[in-house]
């Protein structure tokens, strides 16, 4: 007797994604890809969240994370309890770092 494919289930659930591709990290960050493509350099020197090396696919929640953790003020439980924990961000973008060692260098 051959056998038989096994039939999907009547009832499906809906799994929300975790894992997104470019295109819709750009729509949530109302933006287009064209934008998205043309600014993620200097989001990714503010800490956004960089795509899985393998998939590259962005985490959602990581993207979220990064939006709300912009707004300390407004989201302070989303703050770490000691300001010289690991991933916590610099006080100076890395703009104003540059620019500094290049005034120490020129004036030595």
């Amino acid at each position: 007797m051959p056998r038989s494919v096994p039939r999907a289930p009547d009832v499906r659930f809906s799994v929300d994604p975790a894992d997104i591709p470019a295109e819709k990290v750009a729509r949530r960050m109302h933006l287009t890809i064209t934008q998205f493509k043309a600014c993620k350099v200097r989001l990714f020197t503010r800490g956004f969240p960089r795509p899985d090396p393998d998939t590259g696919m962005y985490c959602l929640e990581a993207v979220d994370r990064w939006r709300l953790l912009r707004h300390p003020a407004l989201f302070p439980e989303l703050m770490p309890k000691d300001p010289t924990a690991p991933g916590v961000a610099p006080e100076k973008d890395l703009g104003a770092m540059a620019r500094e060692a290049y005034e120490r260098r020129r004036s030595t």
